[in-house]
């Protein structure tokens, strides 16, 4: 395992390495932050902190947030930031609290990496598995990623989801399927999606589960989690109720996902098909692409069953791509979980036509947008264009990297294959 003696002098200085880097670039470079929090690739109508402040100052003058239909987030950030100072006297509470998100997130990514999962799952151990990288590896690669600081500088919502998700892996491989649950309710509490991640995280808690509690049948101990799951959403929306004095909040956040009611441009692919939709053919689409996401869990639980962790990355890569607002912390959350596989790497067949094209959109996709919205020498088709090949870019990639996974596991069904080329035809 590359990396594997990491001092706690190591571990201490890139966490805070990653924190005063941070904290450097929001305290000397002011602008830089409020510039990107008005990026669309970084926030869109959902996890945006523009809104998030709009929403708050309704929320402090006793007014409805959602009075206006800018507010589109969980009731429950409203008394969280509004515990914080004022933002614009004293900002660094704030910019705190940010970058410890960031910070718990890497921690749970450290513990994922280090427990093994990725290389030997409970059905599936692969020949490679002493390839991996350590958990400081895999963290230093998140903690520095520029798509991980561009959203924490953006102040983008979607950093809490991100934390959210990888602690609900973190808690599923260390043998707390409880725990799991729960931190997968907050994180589809606070954006919807990451409520397609419960099949296979059941699936990873289930194998994971310490020997002591290993007593229950499959379906007992899916029903169970599922429960929990039911139990803790209910909860929240019920405080969530409280908070706003009605139910008014369930339409103006999860249905404003479900329904795409909010146009503004963003990377994915559904908001300039909606924009030449007809509307008489708007909610037939609405559940084709809805239907479209939520498709691929079920095959790929079943077709993976043996490694549940390789479901949930693949995933997190498809719900950057296909989700009704995605953003490039979307792509950094599934970044970070793509090292975790560093010994299929050999297996991979297009690395470096990946690499370039989302390099190539990277650098282009701003491009784009300015020449469309600022110039004024282009058009939307201009952006989209772009957004179509960063989308090319992540597909790529998931399926480059489902392919090395399954080719793992054929030959070690068939060690006569191990090294052969394969031909298509």
């Amino acid at each position: 395992m590359d990396g594997a003696m990491v001092t706690p002098g190591r571990t201490a200085g890139l966490f805070a390495g990653a924190a005063v880097l941070r904290l450097a670039i929001f305290t000397l470079l002011p602008k830089l932050p409020d510039l990107l929090t008005g990026r669309v690739e970084i926030s869109t109508p959902v996890t945006s902190f523009k809104r998030l402040q709009e929403g708050l100052f309704l929320y402090n003058h006793n007014v409805s947030p959602y009075d206006g239909g800018v507010y589109h987030q969980a009731p429950l950030f409203l008394p969280l930031f509004s515990l914080l100072p004022d933002f614009s006297s004293l900002p660094i509470f704030t910019y705190l609290l940010y970058t410890a998100a960031d910070l718990l997130s890497a921690l749970a990514l450290w513990k994922i990496a280090d427990s093994g999962e990725a290389g030997s799952s409970a059905l599936f151990t692969s020949p490679r598995k002493g390839k991996r990288w350590s958990g400081f590896i895999i963290a230093a690669l998140f903690l520095f990623n520029p798509f991980t600081v561009a959203t924490c500088l953006g102040r983008s919502t979607s950093v809490f989801t991100t934390c959210a998700i990888l602690h609900a892996i973190a808690k599923a491989v260390s043998g707390a399927p409880f725990g799991a649950m729960i931190a997968l309710s907050f994180a589809s509490y606070l954006s919807m999606y990451p409520l397609l991640l419960l099949p296979p995280l059941i699936l990873l808690s289930y194998d994971r589960q310490r020997p002591e509690r290993a007593t229950k049948s499959g379906l007992k101990f899916a029903a169970t989690c599922a429960s929990v799951v039911a139990g803790v959403l209910a909860v929240l929306f019920q405080m969530s109720s409280l908070v706003t004095g009605s139910w008014e909040f369930l339409p103006s956040t999860y249905g404003v996902q479900l329904t795409l009611s909010d146009l503004t441009p963003n990377v994915g692919l559904w908001w300039y098909f909606f924009v030449e939709m007809f509307d008489s053919f708007r909610s037939f689409f609405l559940a084709v692409f809805w239907l479209h996401l939520a498709s691929y869990v079920g095959g790929l639980t079943m077709r993976i069953r043996r490694q549940p962790l390789v479901v949930l990355t693949l995933l997190m890569g498809i719900f950057g791509i296909f989700k009704p607002y995605p953003s490039i912390s979307d792509t950094s959350l599934f970044l970070a979980l793509v090292p975790l596989y560093r010994h299929v790497f050999p297996l991979m067949r297009y690395t470096f036509v990946i690499a370039a094209v989302i390099l190539y959109a990277s650098f282009l996709g701003p491009a784009f947008y300015h020449l469309w919205i600022y110039a004024g020498s282009g058009n939307a088709n201009f952006f989209y264009a772009i957004t179509l090949v960063w989308g090319l870019g992540q597909s790529l990639l998931v399926c480059d990297l489902m392919f090395a996974v399954l080719r793992d596991e054929w030959e070690v069904e068939r060690p006569e294959m191990v090294g052969k080329e394969i031909r298509q035809i």
